[in-house]
């Protein structure tokens, strides 16, 4: 069976029935394994997405917070009220005060530092990586997914929550601990401010670096999510809350 993201909160709208705010939040499933990548914005919104997906908070093993900003971690308190019985990540550029807070309030925490840190089987933060100069934002970590398949072949995937290190920065990092291209570059890109050259850039890199299929949501924007689905498209996949992407591999 693929492994399966499926994005649970989003400012991009996606399924009827289900609630847009800004923010972002995907369920990650690996065999038996799940991981709940950042919280959005909004508990109540966020569970009751969850719900409507017939999806537990219970049932999440791993909770990855990419950074800090409100929109990625609001829904953190909801969340741990529903399941303390997790693994809980998060990045030395979080407040202390915040860490201190949450130890005891989860099964485990792990602090990740700016060197890659593998997190369970096949399972990777990229480390803290600064953010640009341009986009005066908090250091972010992303979650490198490296899953074997059954016929032997495997797949990748990086998921950012916003790049404010820069997208084409979060990939590269993925495919150094790799040693190999990510088929999948997932997540908010940090391009809705952004120019055509710098759209442009985006796009070209993250060709260059033999992104196989790219899924760009949240923060992206809609002309660089433009750009994407006109130079990928097949390989584009749309967000929205309550989008179900089977994660496949590269074909060849």
């Amino acid at each position: 069976m693929l492994p399966r993201l499926t994005i649970l909160f989003d400012n991009v709208p996606g399924l009827p029935g289900l609630e847009s705010l800004w923010g972002f939040a995907a369920l990650v499933e690996i065999g038996e394994q799940r991981i709940l990548f950042d919280t959005g914005s909004n508990g109540r919104v966020l569970l009751r997405n969850m719900a409507a997906l017939g999806l537990d908070p219970a049932a999440v093993d791993l909770l990855f917070l990419s950074h800090p900003h409100w929109d990625h971690i609001g829904g953190l308190d909801s969340v741990l009220e529903r399941n303390q019985d997790l693994t809980l990540v998060l990045h030395e550029g979080f407040s202390k005060h915040l860490i201190a807070d949450l130890r005891g309030q989860c099964r485990d925490l792990l602090i990740v530092s700016t060197e890659p840190q593998q997190l369970a089987p096949g399972l990777f933060s990229t480390g803290m990586l600064s953010a640009r100069p341009t986009q005066q934002g908090p250091p972010e970590q992303g979650l490198v997914l490296d899953a074997a398949l059954a016929d032997g072949a495997a797949v990748s995937a990086v998921i950012s929550g916003c790049a404010h290190p820069g997208m084409e920065r979060v990939v590269e990092r993925g495919t150094a601990m790799l040693m190999r291209p990510v088929d999948w570059a997932i997540g908010g890109f940090h391009l809705m401010y952004a120019g055509a050259s710098e759209i442009a850039h985006c796009v070209g890199v993250l060709e260059e670096l033999d992104v196989a299929y790219v899924l760009p949501t949240h923060c992206t924007g809609d002309a660089a999510r433009a750009a994407f689905r006109q130079a990928y498209g097949e390989r584009y996949a749309e967000g929205g809350a309550g989008r179900e992407i089977p994660l496949r591999p590269r074909l060849g």
